[in-house]
């Protein structure tokens, strides 16, 4: 387990991306320029923030990384592997956990299992640890209806984690949920992170989540998307609540608020 209490040292980098871009087609037009030319590098073990306004190509960068999307042009690896189609090394949590109303917590849970054809004993071994882990195990026989809208989202990032994927990508978990259940949420978030060691991308629209979570912050520009600042976020872990008031987090919160227009194209 990684120590929750020092400033995380990653390893070499696992995801490499490179002249990345995406264009949607359009009616006897040139159609949509959604991404253009990002080149990014995430080393293991890293907790990654992605903001940028609204239609900036977050989210299609996600869906491109996980396979559902393809990419346009540009070059994809993981651990040195082209990355092409979906990939059983890439984990996804949704905007909204889309759990199946008639399982389980335990069965929505190693849905990816089945569909993947794993080992369904060590797949069920593996999802009581889960579930353990996100703090669940008197619900594991609950349904979805019986779980409150940040227990959902736990079962989903469980879901997410079940074939044990490298990378776990992120796409706004916590942008449906309310001011203090998403605080406690990032807590939650920030404490799976710390136990299982992933390398995590998570996708926000609120610059403090994104400095509170995050060892960087990678800043996109309105569509197309590019990357137009990397801000190494220096804040000691484990983090706490406290620190939104401290001049640290507010410096790098301003630092990222200047890249936007005095509309307020992000969410405070």
């Amino acid at each position: 387990m990684r120590d929750a209490l020092s400033q995380t040292a990653p390893g070499p980098d696992m995801l490499a991306i490179s002249g990345l871009t995406k264009r949607y087609a359009g009616r006897g037009g040139e159609g949509v320029l959604a991404l253009s030319d990002v080149d990014l590098s995430i080393a293991r073990g890293q907790f990654i923030s992605v903001v940028g306004p609204s239609g900036c190509g977050k989210s299609t960068l996600l869906k491109i990384l996980s396979g559902i999307l393809e990419r346009s042009a540009g070059e994809i690896r993981l651990d040195g592997r082209p990355m092409s189609g979906p990939d059983p090394r890439v984990g996804l949590v949704f905007q909204a956990p889309q759990l199946l109303p008639w399982l389980t917590v335990t069965e929505n849970i190693l849905v990816p299992a089945r569909v993947q054809k794993l080992d369904l004993r060590a797949a069920r071994a593996r999802a009581a640890e889960l579930i353990e882990m996100v703090g669940l195990t008197p619900f594991a026989t609950s349904y979805p209806r019986e779980l409150s809208g940040g227990m959902q989202q736990r079962v989903g990032i469980c879901r997410a984690l079940i074939h044990d994927p490298e990378l776990l990508l992120m796409d706004e978990p916590f942008g449906a949920l309310d001011a203090m259940t998403r605080e406690t949420m990032n807590n939650e978030l920030q404490r799976i992170w710390a136990s299982s060691g992933k390398t995590v991308m998570l996708i926000t629209h609120s610059i403090p989540e994104a400095v509170y979570l995050a060892d960087r912050v990678i800043v996109m520009t309105p569509r197309p998307g590019r990357i137009v600042d990397d801000i190494a976020v220096d804040l000691p872990r484990a983090r706490t609540l406290e620190m939104h008031n401290t001049p640290e987090f507010g410096r790098h919160v301003a630092r990222i608020r200047r890249h936007f227009n005095s509309e307020g194209t992000l969410d405070a």
